[in-house]
C-alpha cells in the first residue's frame, strides 16, 4: 500500500552494473514502483552535452519571433506535432508522424532529435529494471509500447510579483498520456515548482492493477521562470481494456500483489471509465477535446462526437 512519503526516493542505476549492487537497486525500484510512484534517477548514462544542449535551447526557443512559432504551431498538426497524410489505418493512427521545426533556428532541431534519442535509451533500460523489479519477462511489458514516443517543451513564465505565489502552472493530475514519464526538470534547483500528492492515488498504473502508481502532482508558478522537459514513452494505439487488464492479472494473482478490487477497478482511469475501446482512440479524444481548433480542421468527422461526449 501507497506510504504517506515525505521524500521521493533517489534510484542509482548504475547499482545495475554489478551483481552485488544490483539486488539493492532492485528492492529500491519495486519500492518506488509499489509505494510511491514518483522517483529521482541519478547515474542515468544520458550524456551531460546533451542535457546542457537541450536546457541552453529551451530560452531560444520560447524567444523566437511570433511569426516563426506560427510556422510551427500545433493548430497546423493534424497528429498534434507535424502533418503526414495517412489513409486505410484507425484514426487515432494519425497521432503518428514528424515533428515541425523552427526555421529560424535550424540548431535546435539536433539538440532535441539528440535528447529524444538518449531518453528512448535510457526509458528501454529503465523499462527492463522494472520488469526484473517486479518478476516480468521485459518482453511483456514492451509489446505494449508504441513505437513512437513524445517530447513536451514546457516554460512557465514568472509569476507577477505582487500575486499569490502560490499561483496553479498545471493543476493536480497523473500522467495520462503514455507509459513512463521520464521529466527533466531544465531549471535551476533554487527555481521550485513540481508537488507530489503523498498519498494513494497512466497506463502503467492501469496494466500492473494499481500495484503500481501513478502519484498526483501539480506544478505551481514562481517568482522566476521555469522550464521543464517531459519525454512520454508511448503507449500502443491498439491497446485495449482487455489486454491492458488481462495482460499481467495472472501475473499478480500468483505474486499475491493485485488489489482488493478485481480488473484494476480501483484505478482512476480515463481510459477505463471511458467508452472507447483502445487507447489510441481515448487518447485522440482527449486531444481533440484538450486543442479543439486542431479538432475542428483534422478530425471533422469525428470532432462532435468526442467534444460532446462526457463520459
Amino acid at each position: 500500500m501507497t506510504s504517506n512519503f515525505k521524500s521521493i526516493p533517489v534510484i542509482d542505476l548504475s547499482l545495475a552494473n554489478s551483481p552485488l549492487t544490483r539486488p539493492k537497486l532492485l528492492q529500491e525500484l519495486h519500492h518506488a514502483l509499489t509505494c510511491i510512484g514518483f522517483l529521482y534517477i541519478t547515474n542515468h548514462d544520458v550524456p551531460q552535452d546533451v542535457i546542457s544542449d537541450l536546457k541552453d535551447a529551451l530560452p531560444k526557443l520560447f524567444a523566437l519571433d511570433p511569426a516563426v512559432k506560427e510556422e510551427v504551431a500545433l493548430h497546423n498538426s493534424p497528429h498534434f506535432l507535424g502533418y503526414s497524410q495517412r489513409a486505410g489505418l484507425p484514426l487515432y493512427e494519425r497521432l503518428k508522424g514528424p515533428n515541425q521545426w523552427p526555421s529560424q533556428d535550424l540548431s535546435l532541431r539536433s539538440v532535441i532529435e539528440r535528447y529524444i534519442y538518449e531518453l528512448t535509451n535510457l526509458s528501454e533500460r529503465f523499462l527492463r529494471l522494472v520488469a526484473e523489479a517486479l518478476s516480468l519477462d521485459s518482453k511483456t511489458l514492451f509489446s505494449l509500447l508504441s513505437e513512437q514516443h513524445r517530447l513536451k517543451l514546457v516554460h512557465y513564465p514568472a509569476s507577477d510579483p505582487g500575486s499569490d505565489s502560490n499561483i496553479q502552472g498545471v493543476g493536480p493530475h497523473k500522467d495520462s498520456s503514455g507509459w513512463w514519464t521520464f521529466l527533466l526538470q531544465a531549471s535551476p534547483p533554487t527555481v521550485k515548482g513540481l508537488q507530489a500528492l503523498n498519498k494513494r492515488g497512466q497506463a502503467f498504473e492501469v496494466v500492473t492493477h494499481g500495484v503500481c502508481k501513478a502519484t498526483t502532482h501539480r506544478v505551481l508558478s514562481g517568482p522566476s521562470e521555469r522550464y521543464s522537459v517531459p519525454f512520454f514513452q508511448g503507449v500502443r494505439g491498439s491497446l485495449t481494456k482487455e489486454e491492458a487488464v488481462g495482460t499481467l492479472r495472472d501475473h499478480f494473482a500468483v505474486q499475491n500483489m493485485a488489489l482488493e478490487a478485481s480488473e484494476g477497478a480501483s484505478v482512476d482511469s480515463a481510459f477505463l471509465r471511458g467508452r472507447y475501446d483502445t487507447w489510441g482512440e481515448s487518447q485522440l479524444r482527449t486531444k481533440i477535446r484538450s486543442h479543439r481548433d486542431v479538432g475542428r480542421v483534422f478530425y471533422a468527422d469525428v470532432f462532435h462526437d468526442y467534444v460532446n461526449d462526457d463520459s
